[in-house]
């Protein structure tokens, strides 16, 4: 007890990064999670507890002492885990079903210490690409904004996905060309509200001379599109009808941009950016049936036989082959998480960047053993030959 007394006293400071508390002892136990950090409240250094119980989310500010307190009841009786992380120190604190309390304490490097610099303001707010209080005319048609540039609480998810994939877009800046047109091909744009966002955040905010395609199959979304682009002013984006397979009226797109394109239009959209060479791939796979299909494998058959699973092991399968595919051909890649706009489930997003030239032949084999295994053969794989 001593011991634990001693390293809270030596953390719980205005230091502190955070702390998180969780691993709830008890099965059905009201709150799973607590966070605490420091901030000020009236030139007073106090402990904001953030405790998640259910759906709800419940605040409590306490000073040090009282911090404390609490927090050595919440690891006495409640919860069998403990993270301190401050700029000096990181700490754990494990409690063993029969009570016993073990503390683990490290330096931390100087090079992590940056980022473990403290925010004390009372209520952070979280600084977004699109900024909320200043509005953009297709967040407002969105109904996502007021005309006044407040988010729109019912729409507040759909803020946050939007600007999620515009951090995506962000980070690949570096790789883009600044000295002439970039070229952007947005396959299976659907709708197009992230097409609007990607066009408004390099053209509008960045002030880059792009040229954008939007393409999808459907007549009357590319005309709503059209209409959308002619009424905001933005005279380089384009949405034309057409199939991903067979689009062939371009020779050079610096970025492919591909989200939910269904099953195999996935893979006619990543063999074209391949040929184009081009320099950013960011793709959404969905539907992924094809390897579904195929799949027979003797030794997991056991696995198998549940639709759901196999399902899952499809598409986890298909996208982790279309990522090794992808740096046979020169892409350094990414699988990263990403939002859907809609009904928000995690979905898997591909970010390819062209890099220097890779061992091929090495990395065929490699698939080609993977997808012998599985009893496999996906289109990519075809049409990369």
């Amino acid at each position: 007890m001593n011991e634990l007394k001693d390293v809270l006293d030596l953390t719980i400071t205005k230091e502190l990064y955070q702390v998180i508390i969780s691993s709830p002892r008890q099965k059905g136990q009201k709150a799973g999670k607590v966070k605490i950090r420091p901030i000020m409240v009236k030139d007073n250094l106090m402990f904001q507890e953030t405790m998640y119980t259910g759906t709800q989310v419940l605040h409590q500010n306490r000073n040090k002492e009282e911090a404390i307190e609490h927090m050595i009841a919440l690891i006495m009786e409640e919860f069998s885990q403990c993270e301190i992380s401050t700029r000096e120190w990181q700490v754990t604190i494990l409690v063993s079903k029969k009570g016993k309390i073990t503390v683990k304490k490290s330096r931390v490097k100087d090079s992590n210490k940056e980022n473990l610099k403290p925010d004390l303001s009372h209520n952070r707010v979280k600084k977004y690409i699109l900024e909320e209080g200043k509005p953009v005319s297709f967040l407002v048609d969105l109904g996502v904004q007021t005309k006044e540039g407040q988010i729109i609480r019912a729409k507040y998810d759909k803020f946050k996905q939007i600007n999620r994939y515009l951090e995506f877009i962000r980070d690949i800046l570096p790789k883009l060309p600044k000295d002439r047109t970039i070229r952007i091909v947005d396959f299976g744009c659907g709708k197009s509200y992230l097409t609007f966002a990607l066009y408004y955040y390099l053209h509008e905010m960045q002030k880059l001379s792009i040229d954008v395609i939007g393409l999808d199959l459907k007549e009357e979304v590319i005309r709503h599109c059209n209409e959308l682009a002619d009424k905001y002013g933005y005279d380089a984006l384009h949405f034309i009808k057409g199939d991903i397979a067979g689009y062939n009226d371009m020779e050079k797109a610096d970025m492919v941009v591909t989200l939910h394109a269904c099953d195999t239009a996935t893979d006619y959209a990543l063999e074209k950016a391949v040929k184009w060479d081009a320099e950013v791939i960011l793709s959404v796979p969905c539907c992924q049936h094809e390897v579904n299909r195929q799949m027979k494998c003797e030794e997991l058959a056991p696995v198998l036989k549940y639709g759901v699973i196999k399902e899952r092991m499809a598409a986890l399968l298909t996208d982790a082959l279309r990522a090794n595919l992808l740096e046979a051909q020169g892409y350094e890649v990414q699988i990263l998480e990403f939002i859907d706009m809609e009904h928000t489930p995690k979905n898997l997003l591909i970010r390819a960047i062209k890099g220097k030239s890779s061992n091929t032949l090495k990395k065929n084999e490699e698939i080609g053993q993977v997808a012998e295994f599985w009893g496999i053969e996906t289109t990519l794989q075809k049409l990369l030959k």
